[in-house]
């Protein structure tokens, strides 16, 4: 099952801190001017989906993700280059680089891994 956009950046929240209850998790989206009680439906919905696991062991649910990161990354990757891109890997990665956000760390991580991807 593929996560909405809402279900992501909830589940990156949880990528990044593991477990959080409703209440953190409505915390940190705050900034987003979302209710409580749409964060808690959003979240049960992610449950039934299975895309979060639910520990309902103590009085404050906690709630983890159920799904990889690595794995959900590379669906939406698939999806848009699929879609936006015409099956064009090389214009996706050409026009990420050519956004001015690329530092150079990140260049030297690439050129390493393109390195790799030759010597297979």
């Amino acid at each position: 099952m593929k996560p909405t956009e809402s279900e992501m950046e909830i589940l990156q929240l949880l990528w990044k801190h593991g477990e959080l209850s409703v209440r953190e998790v409505h915390e940190q989206l705050l900034k987003k001017d979302v209710g409580y009680t749409s964060t808690l439906k959003l979240m049960q919905i992610m449950l039934e989906k299975g895309l979060v696991q639910r520990d309902t062991s103590s009085k404050t649910h906690v709630y983890k993700a159920q799904i990889e990161k690595e794995d959900t990354q590379g669906q939406f990757l698939n999806r848009m280059i699929e879609t936006v891109y015409n099956g064009n890997t090389a214009r996706l990665v050409m026009q990420a680089l050519g956004n001015e956000r690329t530092s150079q760390e990140e260049i030297n991580e690439i050129k390493d891994f393109l390195k790799k991807l030759e010597q297979q």
